[in-house]
This record gives structure tokens, C-alpha cells and sequence, in this order.
């Protein structure tokens, strides 16, 4: 051990013997196999340890400890001594320390005024709004209001109410706000937004999906002050499809120092490679490193009013335990009213990667000091690290591993609730989709808010993130092409910006079906997006969902700047793409646009496409506005989910697809007119209830066991019922009906079912799966009675008492054995008493006109939907269904911090 070691560790030991100052010691670090042999709880200090490189389980390359004055060497105090000392084995837990917040970001959702309708003198801070409704945001009017073939978006927009709204806060600024940057945060407004502080106009935003802020430090005063929002949706048809009316998304409210970071302005890097490459050879002996993860780190800075000085930056990455696991520091100066980009570089040995199986997140959080160590702001970045690679011939890989892309579409609204954020609906879609065995989402057709965002990252989901649904040639005749070539630009800047730090996101998408690709002006625009995106991020591709299939007719296939080839539809193409696009990578942007309604089941010789072209009016179909859950019906354009699936598993070339849609949505009800107002393309219904073809794919898409006969057994006496099974992991499936075996069947070749014609007969419906004879799962359907009671299943019982957290209750009408009524429509009443409300009903059905703010519901096809939601009280929710002829039925739920 060298004398200079020795020295420094001595010195370090000596400081409380001199300095009566230094607090009692909270070391926060367990040292083993220390070779030095020095006391690590020595009194008086606390201790930081830095390096330029990660700690790994056994070794530190270049330990940096230092002894501050205080418990926490994060805080704004000046450190006593430090020394850096050579390397030594040693196994290092760490807990993390508080991080001072120089920087605040509040919820600005609460104490909203709001008022439906034009009221242009609101925008000035005099206007008296005491009579106009008070809210919280999120908030989403058009969901509130009652379904009407008049209204202007009609039922394509989901049949529901838009216009004009305006909203308006009162608030105190705090006086620490002066000589800050404080700025208002929308993560988004639908749509053509306009914003006033204290009467002054502070801008703009058309696009409704886009996230954008406003500083408003010179415009606040001290005491009271008010912002008012107009929100102008009343130009219809607009958006593809329901888009919700209203500030929809979160609002922050955010105090920074004159220098800090920029809104979105780190951008967090991360290349892996393998082996042992770039570590010193006493590392290696030491501690192989088995991969290496670089980080490149671009940070831009702003200082808005501040005279030019030095600062020093500081980045530290923790890991998903919060443990400190690598640091830097560096000094820069930044010029008065400028903005600066500064760029460093660290390395993290044997990272763990983000994956859809284990989505492992960091967080890297940039402080910025100034010369004398204060702490003058911090901002933190989570991120992961993951690599991955779409090849022409082999596809989708995830971090070395062959993987196919395995997606739904999903738009943004939220059944019952509407376009209004909820991050457990948002939470609950996912978990429904995950179970299903989807690996990936594509944002159709716009950004999606952030908190989805977070969610794909924490639950490993891939994501496509699309921009837009048009460029400057229109679908409808008040959509976004009549802000494009204004808005283009900053609405595809803001979104990379804001989303690019994600490690779910593998895609950017620059348009779906855009009509440009039928034009030559289709070649000079991709160019222009395309050099948009790869300027603020090379590390993406950059795809988009096509529909022309001949590659001398799609001029957005011949500017030649996409990275990948997105086509929609067109499923018997697959097989021939590597002959007619040799060396172009592929994926299924959007696929099948299958319809279904759940719960109903009609047979047909032959596959229905409905409506059969895009000219003919459509004059087939059924009289209760349904479409057969056997998966036998598909738009014209589409193809149905087994036909979709048989072609894509097929080739290693197809990277993936994206499935039209995950769940049902509001608009676009084809291919029925009203009362129809909501898809039947979804897997999953509105209220969150799987249809049959869910289990297809689950048998499919995931590893566990899996047996779903369909349909339910209640028919009139001799009727031919096809019965069909969905199933995996076994040899075969038995049915039997009233313990009389009907047989055993086996899928062969590309049959993702099997099947049974049965004659009808009342009783027990039960299919055994079996795997070298022995029994994998069995599954039973019983004829049910008549209805007779209600049965309450909530998803959970225990709930945030946050003013913003749900508890999904499923309602059932069952007969007096237990079996839930297929048939069943009982309207269902509720009564809630507690700390909830109700927040929204649903049943599923594409044509109900029942509103959806309501404390009542009629069953569909035995089920409906109550969505509980918590005040920020602690407590209890009693919920009661009741309903003529039957005995009600009551749950509790609980509610705490």
C-alpha cells in the first residue's frame, strides 16, 4: 500500500479531531473485503463516492470520496477534503441522498374555472367568472355531453358535442418566483388553443395533440394573477376520430433558475457494445466486464437574463434500485440571453438492459452549480438502455435477440372517460393488451400524452410514434392540413423533443395513409421531415404507414429517406416484399380492420367484407348494428385477424404488425350509419371486455396455457352451433356436451382454431386440452336461466385516495346458479356512497346513446361497466347495483394515501 494512500486516508480520518463543526456521522455505503483495513463508520463524516465509470459488483476503477460538513453531500454546503484514491476491490451499496429541487414543477390542474361557450371578454384578468363552473383538470367537455346524429362532428367524430370552451385560474405567485423562469406547461389542448397571463396574449397552438409551454415571467405580479385558455373546436369534421374538446392533458406549472436546463433539453444516448473494450487491463483481471454502455449526454442551457458567468454541470446516473452508480463534472460559462449546448459522455459496465420482458429504467439528473457549489438547478431524465436492429431479411432484433414486433394501434381516448389523461385507464388498457401478449403500440394517429409514454417504458412495450394523420392535402375538411405548413415544423420538433429519451420508442412515424405519397410533392415533404427528425435524434429510423403498394407510383417510397418500409393492409403481399423491394426493411404498419361486436355470434359460409368497396352504400349487416365475434367479418380494405396473423408469422422478413386496433374507439362506427358511433375494430370493446378473437391471439402471442371455446350456450333446442376453440401448449382438445364426448380435434397447417358443429341441446358445454394425453386446462360453458341476481367484480379494491385514481367495476347479471345471462340487457342502477363518485358507466355496445357521465347503465350481451373514481379523502366507496326483478349487489372499496 503506497504512503500516499495511507496519508490521505489518515487525513480524512483526522478531520473531526479539528473541526467541532462537522455533524455526526451518517456513512452511506457498506464497504467488504476493504483491503486498506480503514474503520468505515467513522464519526463526523459523510461521504460521496464518484467515478467516471460504474462501480461494478466487484471493483471500482477510480474512487473519489469526499468528506463534507453534514449528513448529505448533496446539499448546498462545501466539501471539507476529498482524494482520490486508486483502485481496490470492493462490493459498494449505496442509499441514495435526498436531491435538493432548485427546480419546481407543480400540478397546475386544480381551481379551474370553465364555461361552454364563447365569452371573448374572459381573456382579461378583470372578467368575473364566479358564476362559471369550477373543475379540475384534465378535463374533456365533449364526453360530458349527450350523443346526437346533429351534432357537427357526427358519428365518424363519435357523435358527440363539440364547440367553444374557455377556462380560467386565479393564483398567487410566491415570492421566490422573482428572478426565475417560470413557465406554464400544456402537455395538450384540443384543440386551436389560445393562451392569456393577467390579459396579456401569449400565443397559439392548433394542433390539439401537441405538448408546448409559455414563460410568463415578466407577466406575473406580485399577489393574484390569472390565466384564461380559449379552446376552439368548433370547425367539424376534423380529427380521425374522436378527439375530445378541452385542456385534455395535465398542465405544470415550472420555477427554474435564469440558468438552467431547457424545457426537454437533455438528450440521453446510449450505445452497448460487448466484451471487455475500453477498460484498462487492470480492470479486466479485476472485473471483466462483460458489455459497456456509452452514454452521450446533449444538454442545452438557457440563461434568460442572468449577466455571463462560469458554472459547473454535474451528471449523475442512478440505477433502478436508486443507487449512484457513475458521476461527472465539468465546467462551462454561458453568455447572457443565449441558449448553449454542451455535450459529455459517460460509461456504465455491464448496463442492464431495457427489454419488453424486464424494462430496466436509469434516471440521469443534471445539476448545473454555480462557483462557489450552490445548487442552482436540477433536472432529472429517466432513460434505458437497450439496443436494437430491423434487417431485410431477419427482421426485429432487441438486444441481440430475434423478436417479432407484436403491436395493436391504439388511439388516445378512453371509453367512458373520453380524451381526459387518466394514467390507471391508460394503465388498465395496457395491462389488458400485455396479458394478450402485445409487445408494441403504435400511437395512431398523433402524439400520445406523456404519461402513456411512461407507462410503455415501465411496462416494456415498443412503441411506433406517429405524428400525423395528414400532411397539406385534407381527409376532412377541417383537419390539421390547414395548419401544416404553418405548424408543421414546431408540432414534429416538440414531439421528438419532448419523447426522445424514451427507451420504448423504436419508431418515428411521419404520417399514416398521408395522400402526398399519390403526389409528386409527397418526395420534396418526406425530405423535409425526415432531415427534421434526424436532426434532433439519428438514433431512431424513421418510418411511415403507406397504402400504395406499386413503388414507382408512392412518391413517399421514392424520396428514398425512409429508414424502413411501413405498409397498411394488403396481407397476401408479405410473402413476395423481399422480391419487390430486395434490401428494404418491412413491417405492417397497420393491419386486418376486423369487426366485431362482443357477445354476438353469426355464422357465414364465406368471409363478409363490409361494406364491400368505398362506393356502395351499405345495405347488409344486422338489425341490432353487430358484427359476429367469430371473426368471419372485415372492411374491405382488411382482412380478419386469423387470415392476418396466418401471413405474418410465416416470414422471418415482416418485422412485425400492427393490429387495427387494440380496443374499440369512439367514431369511425363502420360499417354502420347511426345510432352506430364507435369502431367495431377493436379486440377489446370500449369498456375494456375482450372479444373472442382476444384469445386467438394470447394462444398465439404468449407462453402460458391457453384454452377459450366460444360461443355461450343458450340457443333454441336443435340448432347447428359451431363451436370453436382457441388453445395452445397441448396436442388437442376433447369437447364434451352433458359428459358426452363430441370428439377431439387438432389444428393442422395454418389453422389457429378448431371446431365443432353441434346441435343444441341445454346443459354443460365443456372442452378438455391435453398434451401427450395428459390434461392441460379445462374450460366450461353452462346454458343459463333466467336473470336473477347482480354480481360486483371490481379490478381493485384498494385505491389512492388522490382525486384521480379508478377502481374498474364489472358488472354481471347472473341466474340463480351462478351463470352469467349472454343475453342479458337489465338496465342497472348505482348508488354510491362515500369518498368516490362515479366517473363514467359503459356496456360495450358500438350503438348505445346512453351517456356516459350517468349513474345508470343498461347490461350488454350480461355485462356493463361502473368506473369508480377517489377524492383525495381517505376512507371507504360503497357501491350498489341494482335493477328491477333482481337482488342487488353491493362492494367496498377502500381508499388511502
Amino acid at each position: 500500500m503506497s504512503k500516499l494512500l495511507i496519508f490521505s486516508w489518515l487525513y480524512l480520518l483526522s478531520i473531526p479531531l479539528f473541526a467541532k463543526d462537522l455533524k455526526v456521522a451518517q456513512l452511506d455505503g457498506e464497504y467488504r473485503n476493504n483491503p486498506i483495513g480503514i474503520d468505515a463508520q467513522s464519526p463526523g463524516l459523510s461521504w460521496e463516492m464518484q467515478s467516471s465509470k460504474l462501480c461494478a459488483s466487484s471493483h471500482c476503477e477510480a474512487l473519489s470520496v469526499t468528506a463534507f460538513r453534514g449528513s448529505n453531500p448533496n446539499a448546498e454546503e462545501k466539501p471539507t477534503h476529498s482524494s482520490k484514491i486508486a483502485s481496490y476491490p470492493a462490493t459498494m451499496t449505496s442509499r441514495v441522498y435526498a436531491v435538493p429541487e432548485p427546480r419546481t414543477r407543480i400540478s397546475f390542474n386544480k381551481d379551474w374555472k370553465f364555461f361552454l361557450g364563447d365569452e371573448p371578454n374572459a381573456k382579461s384578468s378583470s372578467f368575473n367568472d364566479l358564476k362559471w363552473r369550477k373543475l379540475t383538470l384534465p378535463h374533456d367537455w365533449s364526453i360530458e355531453g349527450k350523443f346526437d346524429e346533429k351534432n357537427p362532428a357526427k358519428p365518424e367524430g363519435g357523435g358527440l358535442p363539440t364547440g367553444i370552451g374557455w377556462y380560467r385560474k386565479e393564483f398567487t405567485a410566491p415570492a421566490n418566483f422573482k428572478n426565475r423562469l417560470i413557465t406554464v406547461e400544456f402537455d395538450g389542448v384540443y384543440k386551436n388553443s389560445e393562451v392569456w397571463i393577467n390579459g396579456q396574449y401569449l400565443g397559439k397552438r392548433p394542433y390539439g395533440y401537441s405538448s408546448f409551454s409559455y414563460e410568463i415571467s415578466k407577466f406575473l405580479k406580485t399577489g393574484k394573477n390569472s390565466v384564461a385558455v380559449k379552446v376552439d373546436n368548433s370547425a367539424q369534421p376534423d380529427s380521425r376520430w374522436y378527439s375530445g374538446s378541452g385542456i385534455y392533458r395535465n398542465v405544470w406549472l415550472t420555477s427554474a433558475a435564469a440558468v438552467s436546463v431547457k424545457c426537454n433539453g437533455v438528450f440521453v444516448k446510449t450505445t452497448v457494445t460487448s466484451g471487455d473494450k475500453g477498460q484498462s487491463i487492470e480492470n479486466r483481471i479485476l472485473s471483466p466486464v462483460e458489455s459497456l454502455a456509452s452514454i452521450a449526454v446533449d444538454i442545452e442551457l438557457e440563461n434568460k437574463f442572468k449577466a455571463k458567468g462560469n458554472y459547473k454541470i454535474l451528471t449523475t446516473i442512478f440505477d433502478d434500485k436508486g443507487l449512484k452508480i457513475v458521476q461527472k463534472q465539468w465546467r462551462i460559462s454561458v453568455d447572457q440571453n443565449t441558449s448553449k449546448l454542451v455535450t459529455n459522455g459517460l460509461d456504465i459496465a455491464n448496463p442492464k438492459l431495457w427489454s419488453v420482458e424486464r424494462p430496466v429504467m436509469y434516471k440521469l439528473v443534471t445539476e448545473i452549480m454555480q462557483a462557489d457549489g450552490k445548487i442552482i438547478d436540477s433536472y432529472t431524465t429517466p432513460f434505458g438502455i437497450r439496443e436494437f436492429n430491423f434487417d431485410a431479411q431477419k427482421g426485429f432484433s432487441l438486444n441481440g435477440k430475434a423478436m417479432k414486433i407484436l403491436g395493436v394501434c391504439l388511439h388516445h381516448d378512453l371509453g367512458a372517460l373520453g380524451a381526459a389523461v387518466n394514467v390507471r385507464a391508460m394503465e388498465r388498457q395496457l395491462e389488458i393488451m400485455k396479458a394478450m401478449g402485445v409487445n408494441a403500440i403504435r400511437t395512431a394517429h398523433n402524439p400520445p400524452a406523456p404519461e402513456f409514454l411512461d407507462l410503455c417504458d415501465k411496462m416494456g412495450f415498443l412503441v411506433m410514434d406517429e405524428a400525423f394523420d395528414m400532411w397539406v392535402k385534407k381527409k376532412t375538411k377541417n383537419d390539421y392540413h390547414l395548419n401544416f405548413p404553418e405548424w408543421h415544423k414546431s408540432d414534429l420538433e416538440d414531439m421528438i423533443k419532448r419523447d426522445r429519451n424514451h427507451p420504448s420508442i423504436i419508431l418515428w412515424s411521419i404520417g399514416n395513409e398521408i395522400r402526398e405519397q399519390f403526389d409528386s410533392t409527397g418526395v420534396a415533404l418526406t425530405k423535409e421531415l425526415v432531415g427534421i427528425v434526424k436532426n434532433l435524434d439519428k438514433t431512431r429510423p424513421v418510418i411511415s404507414a403507406l397504402t400504395e403498394t406499386k413503388a414507382e407510383k408512392n412518391f413517399i417510397y421514392q424520396a428514398n429517406a425512409l429508414d424502413i418500409y411501413g405498409l397498411n393492409y394488403n396481407h397476401k403481399l408479405y410473402k413476395d416484399f423481399p422480391t419487390n423491394y430486395p434490401g428494404v426493411k418491412f413491417l405492417a404498419t397497420e393491419t386486418t380492420s376486423a369487426l366485431e361486436t362482443r357477445g354476438f355470434y353469426d355464422t357465414a359460409d364465406t368471409i363478409r367484407r363490409w361494406p364491400k368497396d368505398g362506393k356502395t352504400k351499405f345495405t347488409e349487416g344486422n338489425k341490432e348494428w353487430s358484427a359476429s365475434a367469430y371473426d368471419n367479418v372485415s372492411a374491405y380494405w382488411g382482412s380478419t385477424h386469423e387470415e392476418t396473423w396466418a401471413a405474418a408469422k410465416k416470414y422471418d422478413h415482416v418485422a412485425g404488425l400492427f393490429v387495427w386496433t387494440g380496443f374499440d374507439y369512439l367514431g369511425e362506427p363502420l360499417p354502420y350509419p347511426w345510432p352506430a358511433r364507435s369502431s367495431y375494430f377493436g379486440i377489446v370493446d370500449l369498456a375494456g371486455f375482450p372479444k373472442d378473437s382476444y384469445y386467438m391471439y394470447q394462444s398465439e402471442w404468449t407462453n402460458k396455457p391457453v384454452l377459450h371455446i366460444l360461443p355461450h350456450w343458450n340457443w333454441k333446442q336443435g340448432k347447428s352451433v359451431e363451436v370453436w376453440a382457441y388453445y395452445n401448449k397441448a396436442d388437442e382438445v376433447e369437447l364434451y356436451l352433458n359428459g358426452k364426448s363430441l370428439g377431439k380435434r387438432s389444428k393442422h397447417g395454418d389453422d389457429l382454431h378448431v371446431l365443432w358443429k353441434v346441435p343444441f341441446e341445454p346443459g354443460t358445454l365443456k372442452a378438455v386440452s391435453r398434451k401427450n394425453g395428459k390434461d392441460i386446462l379445462v374450460r366450461e360453458v353452462k346454458t343459463a336461466g333466467k336473470p336473477a341476481k347482480i354480481e360486483l367484480i371490481a379490478d381493485r379494491k384498494n385505491i389512492k385516495a388522490d382525486g384521480k385514481d379508478l377502481s374498474f367495476v364489472t358488472v354481471r347479471i347472473l341466474d340463480a346458479a351462478g351463470n352469467v345471462v349472454p343475453d342479458a340487457d337489465n338496465l342497472v342502477d348505482f348508488k354510491l356512497d362515500g369518498v368516490g363518485f362515479i366517473a363514467g358507466v359503459d356496456n360495450g355496445f358500438q350503438a348505445s346513446l346512453e351517456p356516459f357521465k350517468a349513474n345508470y347503465r343498461k347490461a350488454f350481451h350480461g355485462v356493463c361497466l361502473a368506473i369508480v373514481q377517489s377524492t383525495e379523502k381517505t376512507g371507504t366507496i360503497k357501491l350498489t347495483a341494482s335493477s328491477a326483478g333482481l337482488s342487488p349487489s353491493s362492494i367496498i372499496i377502500k381508499t388511502g394515501k
